[in-house]
């Protein structure tokens, strides 16, 4: 890979059910402490599901203002802190950025469901005779691009403005896009992660009737999310937001930018098969983290952490499992992998940068994350998903895996900088 082209991350920020911010969200993490709470924000009385990975303690008004909080998203506000927290931890200052610097920035936002839970409110309000509750811009904010343009509006980004949507895996292929376009020369800087908010109450409706969500833990809502444990029975739905600075490698060096790691290689496969269900094979998975890893000029061998999808539906982490298997061959009993929606829930299209985040932090300083609530092992589950406890171990080359609705998979390589030769 030319020297010129080299993608590199030197910022991230994380608003997440388990901890607001990037250092209190890795102590949560590191620790296994789940974020996964009864549902505060509407009422869930007589609701089959009632707990959720809820983002709490984020003060929206010092990101929109209390005059526009009516007329957007509630994934704006959680992406614009997460954003504002990556920027500075970048050391980027947009205000204090001329208009060519700002013109060379660039912003990626994925979303699997991105302003669902604002349009809801808006046909709530208006089937309920609340006509002038509507806000005047239930277009534009029900208008998924727009989120992505709300980024580039606060601070200023004349680059491209995109959001990207393909479910669970939104996040993912946001990173990998703004990958692509960095190592390819058309831009320098990009703002790029996910952003997800669908607590509200038809989105969880919607969701129950799929019989994907658990409703056997709202007595015990941080032992819900059971990634590869025998008695899993389905996710815990989850909000949040996990941004992050990607740049060329040579433009963060003369800036003198810290440096957390670099992207080296990026994957997306189809399945080709249903809306909701994988195809029992594992083969399209495997395929997206192959070609991952082929861009990456990485072997199986040389891979030394997996961040799982692993999303506590029995589907997903059995056929997640096949698909390891299937990359890896008998390596895949030797890799630690951990699954971190066991902690959050599953944030559906911010998932994928939200298992970057956990897998940056868990590089910088050499712990695993934990798969908690593991309990009951699974005959068809059999890898090591580092159950309960976090485990001490240097990672230099990590995979983030990620699998979404209309069959979708995508996977990142991500190597530690400065790399082992100190290139």
């Amino acid at each position: 890979m030319p020297s010129e082209r080299r993608v590199v991350i030197t910022g991230m920020g994380v608003v997440s059910p388990n901890g607001v911010g990037r250092e209190p969200f890795w102590r949560a993490t590191r620790a296994g402490i789940s974020g996964v709470k009864r549902i505060s924000l509407f009422d869930t009385s007589g609701m089959q599901v009632q707990i959720a990975g809820e983002v709490v303690g984020l003060p929206h008004n010092g990101y929109v203002s209390e005059k526009d909080r009516q007329h957007v998203a509630r994934t704006v506000p959680l992406s614009i802190a997460a954003s504002e927290e990556a920027l500075e931890d970048a050391g980027l200052k947009p205000a204090q950025m001329d208009l060519e610097a700002r013109r060379g920035v660039g912003v990626v936002l994925g979303s699997g469901g991105g302003s669902h839970e604002f349009t809801e409110e808006q046909y709530r309000l208006y089937y309920t005779g609340q006509l002038k509750r509507v806000s005047v811009y239930t277009i534009p904010s029900s208008t998924w691009g727009a989120l992505a343009s709300e980024l580039s509006i606060k601070f200023g980004f004349r680059g491209f403005s995109h959001l990207i949507s393909t479910g669970c895996t939104s996040s993912t292929d946001a990173l990998g896009y703004a990958f692509q376009n960095i190592r390819s020369g058309v831009i320098d800087t990009v703002l790029a992660g996910g952003a997800d908010a669908p607590l509200a109450p038809l989105i969880l409706r919607a969701f129950a009737l799929m019989r994907v969500m658990t409703t056997s833990w709202n007595h015990a809502p941080a032992r819900a999310s059971r990634p590869f444990s025998l008695d899993r029975d389905g996710f815990v739905i989850a909000e949040g937001s996990w941004m992050f600075v990607l740049e060329k490698l040579e433009h963060a060096r003369a800036r003198g930018a810290k440096i957390y790691a670099e992207i080296q290689g990026y994957g997306s496969t189809c399945d080709a098969y249903h809306r909701v269900r994988l195809d029992e094979s594992g083969e399209e998975p495997a395929r997206a983290m192959h070609l991952a890893l082929r861009q990456a000029g990485k072997k199986p061998d040389q891979v030394d952490y997996v961040n799982l999808h692993g999303t506590s539906t029995v589907l997903n982490d059995r056929i997640e499992t096949r698909a390891l298997k299937l990359c890896f061959g008998s390596r895949a009993y030797q890799i630690p992998m951990s699954a971190l929606k066991s902690l959050i829930g599953h944030p559906q299209g911010a998932c994928g940068a939200a298992g970057v985040a956990a897998t940056l932090l868990a590089m910088r300083d050499g712990v695993l994350p934990p798969t908690i609530n593991l309990d009951q092992p699974d005959p068809e589950c059999d890898l090591d998903y580092v159950p309960e406890i976090g485990r001490k171990r240097n990672i230099q080359t990590a995979l983030c895996n990620c699998i979404g609705f209309g069959s979708k998979n995508s996977a990142l390589v991500i190597e530690k900088y400065p790399a082992g030769n100190g290139t």
